[in-house]
């Protein structure tokens, strides 16, 4: 099989163009000897089926960041049959400086000029044969977005891959007799593409000089015998001199700009930049947009008409219709789009379960078999697949925004904040990614050059609620507003979100002002042009979430539920237990045990003889989040059976909420600890890999301080309000110490310095 590699600028398009190409035969990985993710799939439109891989996106071949690394030794170590160089047209001289780049490896090339459809729209034409003459390399004029040339693109590819290339210097170098000669010393040495690395060891690349010392001898030679008056020696700021200038003298000759006398008009994405990034509205618009999200996802009365009093007593269409009955709406208004897809699943599963339960019943089987499928394997399962629906909801409209060029800036924004706090707004990046899972969020940060960054970003990033943790926020949001009558459940949604960015926030601070203390990295980004999403990619991001979702829901989960229902079955002597001797079991020995422990959360001994159930439901969330709600529906049959409720889900913490009589801060403080505590075992040991030496166990420890403190103030304060100002004391007195610290340790610093 063949092997293709896409390279490009970051925001070229060049996922875009993957996804179209691979479709749902995408899958991801990491690279050898590192674990950052890649993007591998197959293209099968050609006489043989062709592999993919996605490099990430890159401005050079330096090794100045993790991802030019990753890219660079891919190229040169894997066996890569053709590179499809991606070029925005838009940026055109930009990107060309890669090309030059490119163009030096031993490797077939064609280059793909996408979003040709914006210039043309601009009335702006590159000459594709001047431009292809020049770079000696086939040009293709593509747009990823809308499909337009890409089995061309690909034809041009396999047929270029059948032949054998040699890397060309595109430009005439003043340093051309050095770069000659290192490369027939490499070619001596039997090493392959020798071009490439004569180049990359006259720059004086670090990589280059550590692999091939005896070769820098050369170099040092001949830099004794040559000397130039505007660069003292630094052939690559040279070399990069000479490959703009190239680009900029050859410009002229392929791109012809549309001729105009009116004064240059700003762009449609740059009229949408003077609103949305304003400095002062920019993060207003941002909360607006993100509180619409998840009132479309999660709000029972989405028109607030139950609230103005404007609503009966509900509205129940199609009553009689099993699975569709309650969908529209219910007494407490009309659904939004999420929780009727979410109430329609749950008829859906209610009524299989039903049908499932009375053909047990025909058999004469016995109790205990109908209680296990039906209760504990199909009642967990279910009760996790029924918030399937609100998490591809959530995580379409999350892909709409990154698609548009929003989230791009969205980062931009957010710079100037996080500056302040010690990160750049690379670092956002990574944790908006935190909304759909922690493991790629947590994979993403190698893109972050500082350790101390890296790393803070890395401990911050489970505090963005991911996918898994979704169920848990909108059982216990929909039964607090359900039980206790007061709130909407989007609201209370959305406040949990807010509440977990606000403690990344505030841990961020914590941690640059104490362990990690140091420089903020620059942050340099290009904002892509606004577009129109494509449906197809849309379609492929959530076909992936769900098979993800699905994987682990008939894995990780379905096991746990049946562990977890034979657990609260059989006693500790292995004694079958029947629903009300549950709390004799192996599972509420293990709970009653842990559960003083979270007294001061609110939801420990305080609770009595059932209060155990939610120290369990936290402990199996470490496996998998959604374990948490499969945990409560195993369990709810036992604790209260016969308990009619109103939604599944929601009906099992109501259960919950009745036989343990928990309180609203105990039900705030239980899901902020399983938003912020230890993540599930796939994201700890994604984190341990991607953390620098010595960091991990102190991560660990960091979630778990950090989740409990957070916690045991929502607790607290939620029911003694008196005890905010003790807060307030103790976190003025700590600030006080911090910067008092600091201080010292500056003066201490600048005194050394001076001496």
């Amino acid at each position: 099989m063949k092997h293709f590699a896409l390279a490009g600028n970051p925001n070229c398009g060049k996922t875009t163009l993957f996804n179209n190409l691979t479709g749902s035969t995408a899958h991801v990985g990491n690279w050898p000897g590192v674990t950052v993710e890649k993007r591998e799939g197959i293209y099968k439109k050609l006489k043989e089926p062709v592999s993919i891989v996605d490099l990430p996106g890159i401005y050079s071949l330096s090794p100045y960041s993790p991802e030019e690394i990753i890219s660079r030794n891919y190229l040169l170590q894997d066996k890569v049959d053709c590179i499809i160089n991606i070029l925005d047209v838009t940026n055109l001289e930009r990107n060309l400086y890669l090309t030059t780049q490119l163009a030096e490896l031993d490797i077939p090339l064609v280059v793909a000029l996408n979003m040709s459809d914006l210039l043309t729209k601009n009335g702006d034409i590159i000459d594709v044969i001047k431009l292809s003459e020049l770079l000696n390399v086939k040009v293709i004029s593509i747009s990823a977005l809308k499909g337009t040339n890409l089995d061309e693109l690909m034809q041009t590819a396999y047929h270029e891959s059948n032949k054998i290339r040699k890397g060309k210097m595109l430009f005439n170098s003043s340093i051309s007799e050095l770069i000659d000669e290192l490369k027939g010393l490499y070619s001596k040495k039997n090493i392959e593409n020798p071009l490439f690395h004569a180049i990359k060891m006259s720059e004086e690349d670090e990589i280059e000089i550590r692999n091939n010392e005896d070769i820098y001898e050369r170099v040092v030679n001949f830099k004794k015998n040559f000397a130039n008056d505007n660069f003292e020696g630094d052939y690559a700021s040279l070399l990069a001199d000479e490959r703009y200038r190239f680009i900029e003298q050859n410009a002229k000759k392929f791109f012809h700009r549309k001729q105009t006398n009116e004064k240059i008009k700003m762009t449609r994405s740059d009229k949408i930049d003077k609103i949305l990034t304003n400095r002062f509205f920019g993060l207003l618009i941002f909360a607006v947009i993100l509180f619409f999200i998840f009132h479309f996802t999660f709000a029972e009365d989405f028109l607030y008409l139950h609230a103005m009093g404007l609503f009966g007593d509900g509205l129940n269409v199609w009553p009689d219709v099993p699975i569709v009955g309650g969908v529209i709406g219910s007494g407490n208004g009309i659904n939004s789009l999420g929780v009727m897809l979410q109430t329609l699943m749950i008829n859906t599963t209610d009524w299989i379960t039903s049908v499932v339960r009375s053909g047990l019943e025909s058999l004469d089987g016995q109790s205990w078999v109908t209680g296990f499928i039906c209760d504990g394997v199909l009642g967990g399962l279910f009760a996790v697949l029924s918030f399937v629906p609100q998490i591809l909801l959530l995580f379409l409209f999350f892909s709409i925004l990154e698609d548009t060029g929003y989230m791009a800036r969205v980062a931009f924004i957010l710079d100037r904040l996080f500056r302040k706090f010690g990160l750049s707004g690379r670092a956002f990046m990574p944790m908006i990614m935190g909304f759909g899972c922690s493991v790629p969020a947590i994979i993403n940060t190698r893109t972050l050059a500082d350790d101390n960054e890296r790393t803070a970003t890395i401990r911050v990033i489970p505090f963005f609620s991911c996918g898994a943790k979704l169920p848990i926020l909108t059982a216990v949001s929909g039964a607090i507003v359900t039980t206790f009558g007061i709130g909407n459940a989007d609201l209370i949604t959305f406040g949990m979100y807010i509440l977990g960015m606000v403690s990344a926030i505030v841990a961020v601070i914590l941690m640059r002002n104490t362990t990690m203390r140091g420089p903020v990295p620059m942050f340099i980004m290009e904002l892509p042009s606004y577009h129109v999403p494509q449906i197809k990619s849309l379609m492929i991001h959530l076909w992936d979430k769900l098979k993800h979702f699905m994987k682990k829901a008939f894995t990780i989960i379905l096991v746990s539920t049946i562990i977890i229902w034979a657990m609260s079955h059989f006693s500790f002597s292995w004694q079958y237990l029947s629903d009300e001797e549950i709390n004799n079991s192996i599972l509420a020995g293990i709970g009653m045990l842990f559960q003083p422990l979270f007294t001061p959360l609110g939801w420990g001994s305080q609770l009595g003889a059932w209060g155990w159930v939610f120290c369990v439901g936290a402990v199996t969330g470490l496996i998998a989040k959604e374990n948490v709600i499969a945990t409560f529906s195993s369990l709810a049959a036992c604790i209260t059976a016969g308990f009619v409720g109103t939604e599944e889900g929601i009906l099992e913490v109501e259960q919950m909420i009745l036989a343990t009589n928990i309180a609203i801060p105990g039900l705030i403080s239980f899901i902020a600890f399983n938003m912020l505590t230890i993540p599930c075992f796939a994201a700890v040991a994604t984190a341990k890999a991607e953390l620098p030496k010595n960091k991990f166990k102190t991560t660990i420890l960091f979630w778990l301080v950090f989740s409990y403190i957070v916690s045991m103030m929502i607790y607290l304060i939620g029911s003694y309000w008196w005890t905010l100002f003790i807060f307030l004391a103790l976190i003025a007195l700590m600030a006080f110490a911090i910067h008092y610290i600091n201080m010292r340790l500056d003066k201490k610093r600048l005194a050394n310095e001076s001496n």
